[in-house]
């Protein structure tokens, strides 16, 4: 594939195993109090379900607006991600512009419909309050190898988003092979992703470590060649204050403490929250 060949990266799964067997037995002095915060504060704490309704995505937003008083010495989370059609609800109902309104669009999480369907969705996110989009590559294209489709459809919602921060789901479970895996994350990359994200949550396989391990070494590789600074998000099944670390701990080892911020490093979850809590504090705690 011309991207691999062009980066000079192929995937080797060998060092990429030994890599992760290293960093999991490295996870219990990595798992601190201070880590788990720092984890807490890179969440896109996240609500898409099918029963979401006005009255439930504002009680969502008044859980982290109440975070501040009922534990102080937390962070908040970077953002809240809902579907685009409320994005309003929560640009109106925070109360700190500090975390940012995310929506999934570009008819998530599929992305199976018309490119002008795909584009007219970012637009009306970003008019209704989104300040970050989180699209999904077209693997209807991808997977039949029609690359330049791809990155077109891609370019066309990065255009539409203005200047909402923009990342693109690459749905790596249904990529299966880390060559795909790999590829994928530089056409996001060209096409104008701040940041490739591994999974819609959706399907059956969603973010794991082996493909977070190759999508970060895919970024290190385009920013030796571009000095372009791209985001990693892992999201999908991300549950356990040990996956969060897990995570970390990857973009740790691959990308260095550059990028163990909020500007390039987030955690897409919805159950992370409680776990993340409930570690830090020695007790089951349901905030969320």
């Amino acid at each position: 594939m011309k991207n691999n060949v062009k980066y000079a990266y192929a995937p080797d799964m060998d060092v990429i195993s030994a890599k992760l067997e290293l960093i999991a037995a490295e996870i219990g002095q990595i798992k601190t109090r201070e880590t788990l915060l720092k984890c807490f504060s890179l969440m896109d704490l996240t609500t898409l379900h099918t029963d979401d309704t006005i009255q439930s995505v504002q009680k969502f937003v008044d859980k982290v607006n109440d975070l501040p008083k009922s534990y102080p010495d937390y962070p908040l989370p970077a953002s809240i991600c809902v579907f685009p059609n409320f994005a309003g609800v929560v640009a109106e109902r925070r109360t700190n512009p500090d975390v940012h309104v995310t929506t999934v669009s570009g008819c998530f999480p599929s992305s199976q419909s018309f490119l002008e369907v795909k584009v007219k969705e970012c637009e009306m996110a970003v008019a209704a309050g989104a300040e970050e989009v989180d699209i999904v590559l077209a693997l209807n294209s991808f997977l039949d190898e029609d690359f330049e489709r791809a990155k077109t459809e891609i370019t066309a919602m990065r255009q539409a988003c203005k200047n909402a921060i923009f990342k693109v789901i690459l749905e790596t479970g249904l990529l299966v092979s880390p060559e795909n895996i790999a590829e994928a994350s530089f056409l996001a990359m060209e096409s104008g992703a701040d940041f490739i994200k591994t999974s819609t949550g959706k399907v059956d396989v969603n973010a794991t470590p082996m493909s977070a391990y190759i999508m970060c070494e895919a970024i290190r590789k385009y920013y030796e060649k571009t000095g372009k600074k791209v985001g990693f998000k892992a999201a999908g099944g991300i549950s356990s204050a040990e996956d969060a670390i897990v995570y970390y701990a990857i973009v740790s080892s691959v990308l260095g403490s550059e990028w163990l911020n909020k500007d390039l490093f987030r955690l897409g979850v919805s159950r992370l929250g409680n776990a993340l809590m409930s570690e830090i504090e020695g007790t089951k705690v349901n905030f969320f």
